[in-house]
């Protein structure tokens, strides 16, 4: 983040972790990938939501804030030119299938953050509604943790609680139907808001990227199991191998990448972005 004022510049690193802990080596075009797919989300889901951004094109950056005309080449593509906003200090996560540490606690006690699902439920299973799973906001080194919607009132206040969830299960579904048309399934998806100056409440920091969301090729469904996605996997794949042969132990510092993890991750990446957006990342 870069402070300008009564705007920031945000920059989204070429960096990515796995398991906590930050990967040494870099992905290439992850950054601008992460970038340019949030201005097309926040392009996409304006009426539903005011969102932080201003601009993500470097030629718009620079026409807004011509002093970073001079470092354009560190943040280009990378950079979007946000308004300045206060975050609310919960994450708002919709499922429309449940997966990862959600089917965790389903397959344990059949609930999810304490609440109870309907019976029966395999894994990977799109629900019948979406479900609103808000989230603590952990301090760097934590984790976030599940809570019921009751305590996310005790948290942000009865309206605001109320406002986030209708915002974020709005958010979903018009993602979640747009990306069915281009093949993809997306399994669930976190999204943070905060209030600007005005007191409005704004969509802020990343929408909709394979960061922030499980984004599943429909083409490869099978339910019953854990499945393909379009984000790191590959990443997670090859450090699980070591894990699994007693060669690190998943606390700081990660191994190094081989290239074609790399490259394959990147790839991935890139094809999430064709994908969700009809388009080439630097057009």
């Amino acid at each position: 983040m870069f402070d300008l004022g009564q705007r920031l510049l945000m920059v989204a690193s070429d960096r990515i972790s796995a398991f906590d802990c930050v990967i040494p080596d870099p992905i290439p075009h992850k950054g601008a990938v992460l970038t340019q797919m949030s201005a097309f989300w926040f392009d996409q889901t304006g009426d539903i939501v005011r969102g932080h951004n201003i601009a993500a094109d470097p030629d718009e950056v620079i026409a807004a804030c011509p002093e970073l005309e001079a470092t354009r080449h560190v943040w280009a593509y990378r950079g979007m030119l946000i308004e300045k906003a206060k975050p609310f200090p919960v994450e708002c996560v919709v499922r429309g299938f449940i997966s990862g540490s959600a089917w965790k606690e389903y397959a344990r006690s059949g609930t999810l953050a304490g609440e109870p699902l309907p019976n029966g439920l395999s894994e990977s299973e799109e629900l019948e509604e979406p479900i609103f799973s808000p989230s603590t906001k952990a301090e760097q080194g934590l984790h976030d943790e599940n809570i019921t919607f009751d305590h996310m009132k005790t948290i942000v206040g009865t309206e605001t609680a109320e406002r986030l969830r209708d915002a974020s299960l709005a958010l979903y579904a018009r993602g979640r139907d747009m990306l069915r048309d281009r093949g993809i399934l997306l399994a669930d998806t976190k999204f943070e808001f905060g209030q600007l100056e005005s007191g409005e409440m704004t969509l802020i920091d990343e929408v909709m990227t394979p960061d922030s969301s499980r984004f599943w090729p429909a083409a490869f469904y099978r339910l019953g199991g854990g499945q393909p996605s379009l984000d790191k996997q590959p990443v997670r794949d090859h450090l699980d191998g070591i894990v699994k042969q007693g060669g690190w132990d998943k606390t700081p510092p990660a191994p190094s990448l081989p290239g074609e993890v790399v490259t394959t991750t990147s790839e991935r990446y890139l094809e999430a972005f064709r994908r969700v957006t009809a388009r080439e990342l630097y057009t």
